[in-house]
């Protein structure tokens, strides 16, 4: 039994550069569903209902976007409220961006790029992450903290997986359930012990410069959990 007392630091076969195209397709495909049926999108749309209160407009990064099923829930959003919403994705995969336009309505504007988050040439309002930060080295994420801490205007959002030995073992039953692709199931459980528990944030945002107590930690069904920072309007 694997134990997840320490983070598993085993790659992930979706991270593979040389990973069939049509694979990868279909394994991030087979995430979106993952991610509907376990409301990935409902703590990143909660914080933005806190966040953009009484703006008009507001621009947006999502780093490492990959389907590019959280900025079409974030365009969905936007538009019921009203909201001019930029929103911008970034992804190091240069497969992802076709796939995700692809699966995007031709009436949603939402600009895919292939990069680096580092690379892109403008601030934005927010930038926010959802199942990445744990496909990060300590020092990948260190770099991504103090980024988006510099460079977000009004704030930023990680949202990722809680290593929770429940969902540890419940994941590939559901996984079997949904019938995706294999990888989908073994890198799934695979993330899971790769991800930071609530209790360890603390210190990894210490390491990074950032003062934990300029953040918001919680704990988010189902066995997620978040790093919401927003910014004073006065501090910029």
């Amino acid at each position: 039994m694997t134990s997840l007392a320490l983070r598993c630091r085993d790659e992930e076969q979706m991270d593979a550069p040389d990973l069939d195209p049509a694979i990868y397709a279909e394994v991030l495909g087979d995430l979106a569903r993952v991610n509907r049926w376990t409301f990935t999108a409902r703590p990143t749309l909660a914080y933005l209902t806190r966040a953009t209160e009484n703006l008009a407009a507001f621009s947006l990064l999502d780093v490492g976007f990959g389907h590019g099923d959280m900025l079409r829930a974030i365009a969905r959003w936007a538009k019921q409220r009203g909201v001019a919403a930029r929103l911008i994705g970034v992804d190091l995969n240069p497969q992802s961006a076709g796939i995700a336009r692809r699966a995007t309505p031709a009436d949603c504007a939402i600009d895919y790029r292939t990069g680096n988050y580092l690379d892109q040439p403008e601030d934005f309002d927010f930038i926010i992450s959802a199942q990445v930060t744990h496909h990060m080295t300590d020092a990948q994420l260190a770099t991504f903290l103090r980024h988006m801490e510099h460079n977000a205007r009004r704030g930023w959002l990680v949202s990722d997986l809680n290593r929770h030995g429940f969902a540890h073992a419940g994941f590939p039953l559901l996984a079997r359930l949904m019938r995706v692709h294999r990888i989908v199931r073994e890198d799934g459980t695979l993330s899971i012990a790769r991800s930071i528990r609530p209790t360890e944030w603390p210190a990894v945002l210490a390491a990074a410069g950032i003062d934990p107590q300029s953040v918001s930690i919680h704990r988010r069904f189902p066995f997620r959990v978040t790093i919401e920072r927003l910014r004073p309007m006065d501090a910029r």
